[in-house]
């Protein structure tokens, strides 16, 4: 690393010759790299051997429930879970070429965590628009915790 580099990386700031970005550019940045789906797309995307992955933590799962057949795992996780050659990965991340659905909350996290599997080879993930809130907003099944 540079030292310029290094040396706005401590400082928290963007480094030399890069410009910083807020959250809400940053998250149109991203969203225009992949298709986003609904709740209806999420639900035919599973029955067709999608894996869907839910991220919220748990209070929020205790208190709204859960997707049945969503593997849960916590965003911090997210990354060494779904690496198909990590060896802290799921059983369920079978390859890169998986087909993956991000459900957080209400579709904002989701989003972020979408671009960073991208960034591990996970080429067919997507989100959930409106997340979790959306899913059970459309009636789809949901499961008591």
């Amino acid at each position: 690393m540079s030292a310029d580099r290094n040396a706005a990386v401590q400082r928290g700031s963007a480094p030399v010759g890069t410009a910083a970005v807020g959250i809400d550019e940053l998250l149109e940045r991203v969203r225009a790299g992949y298709d986003r789906i609904g709740p209806p797309e999420a639900a035919a995307a599973a029955e067709a051997g999608a894996l869907l992955v839910d991220i919220r933590y748990a209070a929020l799962r205790d208190r709204d429930g859960l997707i049945p057949g969503a593997l849960v795992v916590e965003r911090n996780e997210l990354e060494w879970r779904l690496d198909p050659q990590g060896s802290h990965r799921a059983a369920e991340a079978v390859g890169h070429d998986l087909r993956i659905v991000v459900i957080c909350n209400e579709g904002y996290a989701s989003s972020l965590a979408v671009a960073s599997l991208r960034q591990l080879g996970l080429h067919r993930t997507t989100d959930l628009i409106g997340g979790f809130q959306a899913w059970r907003a459309a009636g789809l099944p949901v499961a008591s915790v």
